[in-house]
C-alpha cells in the first residue's frame, strides 16, 4: 500500500473529507458483546434477521457486521446507534435515512457499503459520492472459482489462464471478484450488471492499470484500490470521485470503540481502455 503524502491539494484548493474503511475480523467483538449490543443497536427487521440463522458462527457474523455498521455511522454523523434509519434498494443495497434538517455534522449525503467474508467485515464510507466494498478469503480453495471465473470478459478470463494453476490463478480470480464487486455494488446494481460488460486490467503483484467500463459509464468516474488487511485476505474499494479532488483514504483496523490512528492511503489514478 501506499502512503499518502500530507493533505495538502494546491493553492486555493481545499482536499474532500476522506473515504473511511473499517476492517473488523469478528474475533475483535466477543461473542456475548456482540449480542448485547444488536440487543440495543439493531432494529426490528434487523433482530429479525438475526434470529432466522440456523448456524451460531453466521448469526455472530451478522451481529458483528451490523453492529460494526451502526457504530461507524454513529462516529461520522453523531447519530445515536439505535436511532439510525436504514433502508434499501429493490436491489438490496442499503443506505441511510437523512433525517429533516440534515445530518448533524453537517454533510447532506452520506454513502457507505459493508462485505463480509468468513469472519471477516469491511465498511466503507463516503461523503456525498458512491462507494462499493469487497472482501474475500483466499484459502477458500478452488470452490465455485470456475463458475466465477466463466462470467469475466474474455480479456480477463485469458489474463487467469496464463497463471500457474492453484493459489497463482485463484488470487489472480478473486483480485478481479473483488474489483468487480466493488464497483457494482458502488454503482448499486449488484448482480444486475454482467461481470463481462467491464473489465480491469491488473498489476502483477497489486493494482489497477486500467478500467473499461460498461458502455453507460465513464471511467475517469472512478478510482480503485486493492489491499491485504490480513493474511489471506484480499479486499477491493470503488470509489466515485471528481477527478479534480481525489480523497485520501483512511483504514481503520477493528471494531471502532473510539478513534485509533488510522493508516492513510491513496486513491491511485487508473487509465481508461
Amino acid at each position: 500500500m501506499t502512503v499518502v503524502h500530507p493533505d495538502t491539494a494546491g493553492p486555493g484548493r481545499s482536499r474532500p473529507d476522506p473515504v473511511n474503511l473499517w476492517f473488523c475480523p469478528n474475533d475483535d467483538l466477543a461473542p456475548e458483546i456482540a449480542a448485547t449490543l444488536a440487543s440495543y443497536w439493531l432494529d426490528e427487521n434487523e433482530q429479525e434477521v438475526a434470529g432466522r440463522f440456523l448456524f451460531e458462527r453466521d448469526r455472530r457474523q451478522y451481529l458483528v457486521a451490523h453492529a460494526l455498521v451502526r457504530r461507524v455511522l454513529a462516529l461520522e454523523t453523531g447519530i445515536p446507534e439505535a436511532e439510525a434509519v436504514i433502508w434499501r434498494s429493490s436491489r438490496g443495497r442499503p443506505f441511510l435515512q437523512t433525517p429533516a434538517g440534515g445530518l448533524p455534522r453537517g454533510t447532506d449525503t452520506l454513502d457507505f457499503n459493508l462485505s463480509h467474508a468468513n469472519a471477516y467485515n469491511l465498511l466503507g464510507v463516503s461523503r456525498g459520492l458512491r462507494i462499493g466494498v469487497d472482501v474475500e478469503r483466499l484459502d477458500r480453495g478452488e470452490r465455485g472459482l470456475d463458475n466465477i471465473i466463466a462470467t469475466f470478459s474474455p480479456e480477463e478470463q485469458h489474463w487467469i489462464g496464463e497463471a500457474a494453476p492453484g493459489r497463482p490463478r485463484s488470487r489472480r480470480a478473486l483480485r478481479l471478484w473483488t474489483l468487480k464487486e466493488a464497483y457494482s455494488k458502488a454503482r448499486g446494481l449488484g448482480l444486475g450488471l454482467p461481470f463481462d460488460s467491464f473489465a480491469f486490467t491488473l498489476a502483477e503483484d497489486r493494482g489497477v492499470l486500467a478500467f473499461r467500463p460498461p458502455t453507460d459509464d465513464l471511467a475517469a468516474r472512478w478510482r480503485f484500490l486493492e489491499i491485504e488487511p490480513a493474511a489471506e485476505v484480499l479486499a477491493a474499494v470503488a470509489v466515485e470521485v471528481d477527478a479534480g479532488h481525489p480523497p485520501a483514504v483512511h483504514l481503520h483496523h477493528g471494531f471502532p470503540w473510539g478513534r485509533a490512528a488510522p493508516r492513510r492511503l491513496v486513491l491511485p489514478e487508473t487509465a481508461g481502455v
